[in-house]
C-alpha cells in the first residue's frame, strides 16, 4: 500500500493525464481547517479558464473512511469556494464512490476509477478492478471460519443478533465472531443497537466483498460424466445417493439456481457433498469425466458452505447469498443468474 505522499504525488500526475491540454499546472498545500491542510491544492487552465481542485486522501477506499473524506471535503469547500474537492485514494469501492457523487463530491483512484465534474467537464471511469488490494482488513474477514459468521449475517441480514447468539449460529468461537464483528463495524457495515445487539447495515456492502474475494473453485471439484441426460430426475437420484451414504450435501451453482427459480436451465450439475465423493458416484453409475463432465461433485473448502440450506423439490440447496457468490464467477452465465437470484430473491 502507497503512502500518502506516494498517492498524492501519482494522483497529481494522473490528473495531468487527464487533461492534456491544460497549463500552468501548480500544485501546493491545501488551507488550513480546523487545524488540518487539505492533503494537495491543484491549480491548472482549461480552456481559458482557471480551475481550483482541492485533493484529499484517504488510505482506504471503503465506506467508512469515504464518510470521514465526505465530512473533511465539505469542511475545505466551504472554506474555499469555487475550489472542486476531490477524494483520492489507492482504491475506491463501488460503494464509496457512489457516496461521494451523491455528495458533489469527485473522485480519484489510483487503479484507474475517476469521476470529475466541475466546470465544462464531465469525466467518469468505473469499474477497474483494484490493482494493489489491501490484505489486512479483508483476508481475514473472509478467511474460511469467518465466512461463517458473513453468511449468517447475510442468510438473515434483518435480525438483531447478540454477540453469543451469532457464535453459536455460525458454529464458531466467541472470540473469532466478536473479531468479525470488530471488522465489519471498522468498515462501517454493522451496527450496536439496543443492548449491543448487532444489526448488519450494508448487506449490500458485505455481499459485494465477500464475492470480490471469493470463487467456487476455492472447493475441490471432482467431475464425473453421467450417460443420462441432466434432469431434475438425476438431481433427486444424487440427493438420494448421498442420503444413502449419509453425508451432508446441497445443490448449487445452476442446478441450485434452477431449482430456486424453475423456469431456469442447467447444463450441469453442481453439488456440494461432504467427504469422499466416490461411493456417490458409483451408486448413480457415473464415470470420471475431466473436460466431458456433466456431474460437479465439490468437496467444500469450508462446512460453512452448507449453513441455513434452503429445501426446493424435496432436496437441499445452499443458502442464497452462497448460491449467488458461487454464481458470480461462474463462467457459463454465471453472472447473469447471479443478478437475476439478487434481484429477485434476495432484495439486497
Amino acid at each position: 500500500m502507497e503512502n500518502t505522499q506516494e498517492i498524492r504525488r501519482s494522483a497529481a500526475q494522473l490528473l495531468r493525464e487527464l487533461f492534456p491540454k491544460a497549463v500552468a499546472w501548480e500544485e501546493s498545500a491545501g488551507p488550513k481547517v480546523k487545524g488540518q491542510k487539505a492533503d494537495l491544492l491543484v491549480k491548472f487552465k482549461l480552456g481559458g479558464q482557471d480551475q481550483t481542485l482541492l485533493l484529499e486522501v484517504t488510505s482506504v477506499g471503503q465506506p467508512k473512511q469515504i464518510r470521514e473524506a465526505i465530512t473533511r471535503l465539505g469542511e475545505l469547500r466551504a472554506e474555499m469556494d469555487g475550489a472542486y474537492p476531490v477524494a483520492v485514494a489507492q482504491y475506491i469501492s463501488p460503494q464509496g464512490a457512489g457516496l461521494l457523487k451523491r455528495n458533489g463530491l469527485g473522485y480519484l483512484d489510483l487503479s484507474g476509477n475517476c469521476y470529475l465534474a466541475f466546470g465544462n467537464v464531465l469525466i467518469e471511469k468505473e469499474g477497474k478492478p483494484n490493482l494493489r488490494p489491501s490484505t489486512r482488513p479483508l483476508k481475514a474477514l473472509f478467511a474460511p471460519r469467518a465466512t461463517r459468521a458473513v453468511r449468517t449475517l447475510l442468510v438473515d441480514p434483518g435480525r438483531l443478533w447478540r454477540l453469543d447468539e451469532l457464535a453459536k449460529a455460525s458454529q464458531v468461537s466467541l472470540g473469532h465472531a466478536h473479531n468479525v464483528v470488530k471488522r465489519l463495524g471498522d468498515l462501517a457495515w454493522v451496527e450496536r443497537g439496543e443492548q449491543q445487539r448487532i444489526h448488519l447495515s450494508k448487506p449490500a456492502d458485505l455481499l459485494d466483498a465477500w464475492v470480490d474475494a471469493y470463487t467456487y473453485r476455492l472447493n475441490e471439484i471432482t467431475t464425473y460424466f453421467s450417460p443420462e441426460r441432466i434432469t431434475r430426475r438425476l438431481v433427486g437420484d444424487l440427493a438420494r445417493a448421498a442420503q444413502e451414504a449419509d453425508r451432508r450435501f446441497a445443490f448449487t451453482l445452476h442446478a441450485g439456481a434452477a431449482l430456486v427459480a424453475p423456469n431456469v436451465r442447467f447444463p450441469a450439475i453442481h453439488c456440494y457433498i461432504e467427504g469422499d465423493p466416490e461411493p456417490v458416484a458409483k451408486a448413480l453409475g457415473l464415470r470420471p469425466g475431466e473436460d466431458e463432465g456433466n456431474v460437479h461433485l465439490l468437496a467444500p473448502y469450508d462446512p460453512g458452505v452448507f449453513h441455513a440450506p434452503i429445501t426446493k423439490s424435496g432436496v437441499p440447496v445452499v443458502s442464497l447469498p452462497q448460491l449467488y457468490a458461487d454464481l458470480y464467477h461462474y463462467e457459463r452465465r454465471g453472472r447473469d443468474q447471479a443478478a437475476h437470484l439478487r434481484r429477485e430473491a434476495m432484495g439486497f
